[in-house]
């Protein structure tokens, strides 16, 4: 790793850990930070109340943006370095819009409600399932369709259809049903509390570390097909074995968030221009703090005293949208691919 990489990595380091600590104390309740800092390490608090505010809202959630940010910006990573695409990531290719049909088939069969160990296993598995078959999908036309940009729009139509079979179960859903998959398709951070919490921080965590396992491939890869096969790469095995990892990632994060945009589209890019480097021995840690840190920013934004907490994807086009603008106009300048 690079002085500049090694330093980037850091500040994002130091930046998230910031964000985590504003996220335990900022909130529709005032609570004053010598009082969080008592309830998170079991002293004197002078009212239960901001105990229990502080340690079953407050902290699940900072770790739910957290675990959600970096889940979605490496997948979103894994998936520029596989369709060698810029403009690549889990909302774009239909992979959240797939997971998001999975778990309405789930939810909706259960009335709209994904509560307790089995409504978490059942949206898991939905969301694996739904993320899977546009990822099968996207494999198999990847091996017909040459061109990147072709191959993403591929990836567009494939989550209108999922769309539209979402349109298609929420008119014959129940009204309680219908109501409970739109609030969750808007996405949040705050619906995940410690019991839940380790059903989503463990894949996440596991594939996290698997990603590491996987960056002299992905090195090899932006080098172009042909030099990675030349250095004994099964281009075909490491491409699918990326769309595996960002999918269960992916998967993960939509069942108990909900399909959160640009994240993973967006924070890869910043984690790029602020390290200098497209090597992922330095990019992939530095995404996965990075998104992790933005993951936390928009917790806290979302987050309004005295009113309450705004749906996360009200948040992230304002992160995503001005960073995608950038890669679009500038794009002659950049060098991600190279």
């Amino acid at each position: 790793m690079s002085r500049r990489g090694a330093i980037s990595t850091g500040v994002t380091a130091v930046a998230a850990v910031v964000l985590l600590g504003v996220c335990l104390w900022h909130g529709s309740v005032d609570i004053p930070a010598g009082e969080v800092w008592r309830a998170l390490t079991g002293g004197d608090v002078s009212r239960e109340a901001w105990r229990v505010i502080v340690t079953e809202s407050r902290l699940p959630m900072a770790l739910t943006a957290l675990f959600a940010g970096a889940g979605l910006s490496v997948a979103g990573l894994q998936l520029q370095t596989a369709f060698d695409n810029p403009l690549a990531g889990p909302s774009i290719l239909g992979v959240s819009t797939g997971g998001s049909l999975g778990v309405a088939l789930v939810m909706l069969a259960m009335g709209g409600s994904v509560a307790g160990v089995g409504g978490s296993i059942g949206a898991i598995a939905g969301a694996l399932a739904g993320s899977g078959a546009v990822l099968a999908v996207l494999i198999g036309m990847s091996r017909v369709v040459k061109s990147g940009a072709m191959l993403l729009i591929a990836g567009i139509m494939v989550g209108y259809l999922a769309s539209s079979a979402i349109s298609l179960l929420g008119f014959f859903a129940t009204a309680r049903g219908l109501q409970g998959f739109v609030v969750w398709g808007l996405g949040t951070f705050s619906s995940t509390g410690f019991d839940r919490l380790w059903w989503l921080a463990a894949p996440v965590g596991l594939f996290l570390a698997a990603s590491m396992l996987l960056v002299k491939p992905m090195d090899a890869l932006l080098l172009g097909e042909r030099y990675a096969a030349s250095m004994g790469v099964n281009v075909r095995r490491i491409r699918g074995t990326l769309i595996v990892v960002s999918g269960v990632l992916t998967a993960s994060v939509t069942a108990f968030c909900g399909p959160v945009g640009f994240l993973g589209l967006a924070v890869p890019h910043i984690a790029r221009f602020v390290t200098g480097s497209s090597a992922h021995g330095t990019l992939l840690p530095a995404t996965a703090m990075a998104g992790a840190g933005t993951g936390l920013l928009c917790a806290v934004l979302t987050t309004i005293p005295t009113a309450g907490v705004l749906p996360v994807n009200a948040i992230t086009p304002m992160v995503g949208v001005p960073v995608i603008l950038y890669i679009i106009l500038c794009r002659r300048r950049l060098h991600y691919f190279n």
